[in-house]
C-alpha cells in the first residue's frame, strides 16, 4: 500500500539551498533529461518518425555513419550482443537500419543506417537545438550556458557514452 502523504515528498518545496536534500539533484537532472527526451519524441512523431523510441536513438548513434556489427553496437551501448540484435531487428523492421555484408570481411554483417534513420538523427539534432533555445528563452541564455559550463566541470569527459540505454535496463 502506498502512503499518499509520502508519494510527492520528493517535489516538496524547501527554503534555502542548504535545506535541499541531496537526492533532489539527480531527480531534477533526470526530470530535465526526461522532459527534453519526451518533447523530442513528440516532435519527431509529428515530423514523420512516430515509432522511434529513446533506445532507438542511442542504437542509431552506436551504429554511426560507417555502420557497425551487432557485437560492436552491444559494446557501445553496454548491452549484450543479443539485446543489441533485438534492437537492430526493430530498427530494421521500422526502416531505420539495414543489415549488409561487410566488404572487408564476408563473415561479418554490418548494420547500416538507412536514409530514414539518418533523417531521424538529423531531425533529432535540429529539435535538440530548438529545445535548448526554448530553455534559453525561459531561463535566459546566460543561465543555460552557466548550467552547461557547471555540468562540464563536474561530469567527467568519459561520461559522454552511449550506454545510458543499457544502464537504464534496455536497448
Amino acid at each position: 500500500m502506498v502512503d499518499d502523504k509520502k508519494v510527492n515528498q520528493v517535489v516538496e518545496m524547501r527554503n534555502g539551498p542548504e535545506a535541499v536534500p541531496g537526492y533532489e539533484l539527480p531527480l531534477l537532472l533526470f526530470a530535465g533529461f526526461r522532459s527534453l527526451i519526451d518533447r523530442l519524441h513528440a516532435e519527431l512523431a509529428e515530423q514523420g518518425h512516430p515509432d522511434v523510441r529513446p533506445a532507438h536513438g542511442f542504437a542509431m548513434q552506436a551504429i554511426g555513419a560507417s555502420g557497425a556489427t551487432a557485437s560492436e553496437i552491444g559494446r557501445r551501448l553496454g548491452v549484450s550482443k543479443q539485446a543489441a540484435g533485438k534492437t537492430v531487428d526493430r530498427l530494421v523492421a521500422l526502416g531505420y537500419a539495414v543489415r549488409a555484408d561487410d566488404p572487408a570481411d564476408a563473415r561479418r554483417k554490418l548494420v547500416r543506417l538507412t536514409p530514414h534513420g539518418i533523417d531521424a538523427l538529423t531531425r533529432s539534432a535540429a529539435v535538440f537545438d530548438e529545445l535548448r533555445a526554448d530553455w534559453a528563452r525561459t531561463l535566459g541564455a546566460r543561465r543555460v550556458a552557466d548550467m552547461e559550463e557547471s555540468l562540464r566541470m563536474v561530469v567527467p569527459a568519459e561520461a559522454f557514452r552511449l550506454d545510458a540505454a543499457g544502464w537504464f535496463g534496455g536497448a
